[in-house]
């Protein structure tokens, strides 16, 4: 059974949507910068909450970040679809933080006035921003969340896929949304693996990481919701793997093991072979370890017949769990775009592989685009989309 992707809808740091996104990854605009607040790089949605209730058209409720960051991107990608009783529908959202945004605030206001809300922070947990865009677009089927770290994204796509698949929902909205936190910030700084400058993903002096956020999410649908709705499928989601080498609490593992068996596991499942694919959109956080450990993978797969790859992390800074959803709407771009995308700040190539990223917005034949998304504890999953 075929998954057809038909919507897709992202909120960055380099832009408020499809059209803004494609446009900044065209002129190699990045979103990271340094915040005045955190004091670190970060990519950060240039829109405060405020803002965001604003465009959302939502009253002055004490919503988490993640939901108002959630909520465009879901409608942008849901678009003009309407639920129909004939149409199995369902909801799959992912994150990782959930509302730590509020848990800060109420935190640190506890210091102040000695006194706790628990109320709100109870309405905080990760499945709040399911449940408020399943009421905002209509959704009561299938509603779950996800949380797998930074591989959360990719998986609710996956899981929508298989859904779809196992003929239990026709049409599934996916994605996921992450918020910056101090939490995640200090977190990663602990870890020493946070880069002061904007990172460069394989780069032979990366530092690290800078941290981002936003929100992506994409319709997928059968063949039969596609002759209900009508709508016009932008590529279809082939191939899809997860895959959990357990190496370490945080770091990949050397050999890329996880990231091997993801990667060649989606291929199989899309019954293609390493040389069908044109474009990978690589996890490539520019840490020293995940790199090398990805790169290692990427060659124990592709051997001396690497196409061209990249990470689009330059632009948008890690955004964790919406990772795999946002680089999910990069694919879809880079199909119906027919061209390769830049990994901003490359200058040498690594010493162990002398592997060399894409660095321009690059037209060429595009038919298959792989992408993987790699989360803490080894949780490796790999996607690929077909040109439709």
């Amino acid at each position: 059974m075929k998954v057809f992707v038909t919507g897709i809808g992202v909120i960055s740091a380099v832009g408020l949507n499809a059209r803004e996104n494609l446009h900044s990854l065209k002129s190699l605009r990045t979103g990271i910068h340094k915040s005045a607040q955190y004091k670190v790089m970060i990519g950060e949605v240039p829109l405060n909450n405020e803002q965001l209730l604003q465009i959302n058209d939502l009253p002055d409720e004490d919503y988490s970040r993640t939901t108002l960051l959630a909520l465009p991107a879901a409608k942008e990608a849901w678009g003009s679809n309407k639920n129909d009783s004939r149409i199995r529908t369902g909801l799959i959202s992912s994150t990782s933080v959930g509302g730590m945004d509020r848990t800060e605030k109420y935190y640190f206001q506890s210091q102040v006035n000695k006194t706790s809300d628990n109320y709100s922070l109870m309405i905080h947990d990760n499945g709040r921003t399911t449940e408020k865009l399943a009421e905002e677009l209509g959704i009561s089927g299938h509603i779950s969340t996800i949380s797998t770290a930074c591989s959360s994204g990719a998986n609710s796509i996956m899981q929508g896929a298989r859904l779809i698949e196992g003929n239990i929902l026709d049409r599934v909205i996916a994605g996921g949304s992450e918020p910056l936190a101090t939490f995640d910030i200090k977190g990663f700084n602990s870890l020493n693996i946070y880069d002061n400058e904007i990172c460069k993903p394989f780069d032979e002096k990366r530092m690290g990481l800078n941290l981002g956020e936003g929100a992506a999410f994409v319709v997928l649908e059968n063949e039969q919701s596609i002759s209900i709705t009508g709508n016009k499928p932008l590529c279809i989601l082939c191939g899809w793997s997860n895959a959990t080498d357990a190496f370490h609490q945080t770091a990949s593992s050397p050999d890329g093991k996880g990231a091997y068996l993801a990667m060649k596991n989606a291929l199989a499942k899309a019954g293609i072979s390493p040389d069908n694919i044109n474009y990978i959109n690589a996890h490539g956080t520019g840490t020293g370890n995940n790199d090398l450990s990805e790169s290692m993978a990427l060659k124990n797969i592709f051997g001396d017949a690497l196409p061209s790859f990249s990470s689009t992390k330059g632009f948008t800074g890690h955004t964790l769990a919406a990772a795999g959803a946002i680089e999910a709407v990069y694919c879809t771009l880079s199909l119906v775009s027919q061209a390769t995308l830049p990994n901003l700040n490359f200058s040498n190539p690594m010493s162990e592989t002398g592997m060399m990223p894409e660095t321009q917005f690059r037209p060429a034949k595009i038919d298959y685009v792989l992408s993987n998304s790699f989360g803490f504890g080894g949780n490796c999953t790999c996607l690929i989309f077909y040109k439709y």
